[in-house]
């Protein structure tokens, strides 16, 4: 019935129908690489992309922050930044 033709599907997956690879059957590194070159350049290019981002993120961020000031001073920084905000006046990109 139903269940008969779902457990005889030649479609049904079993690990006796698994490949197992030999150890020389995958080849060199140059084999895989060559197989995988697509996500080997995806990847070379993300991390690139996060490497520039990252510089720029740093060396451009906000010169006019708080991050140096300690105590009562960074409170008021702070306070005057929430104020600049309030008023429109940040620039944001």
């Amino acid at each position: 019935m139903v269940l008969d033709s779902i457990v005889s599907s030649p479609h049904r997956r079993s690990p006796t129908f698994r490949r197992h690879f030999q150890r020389d059957e995958l080849g060199s590194w140059s084999t895989l690489v060559q197989r995988h070159r697509f996500l080997l350049t995806a990847l070379t290019l993300l991390a690139f992309l996060c490497t520039v981002y990252l510089y720029f993120a740093v060396t451009l961020g906000e010169s006019g922050s708080c991050s140096g000031l300690t105590g009562a001073r960074r409170a008021q920084c702070h306070l005057q930044m929430a104020k600049k905000a309030a008023k429109g006046k940040m620039k944001f990109l």
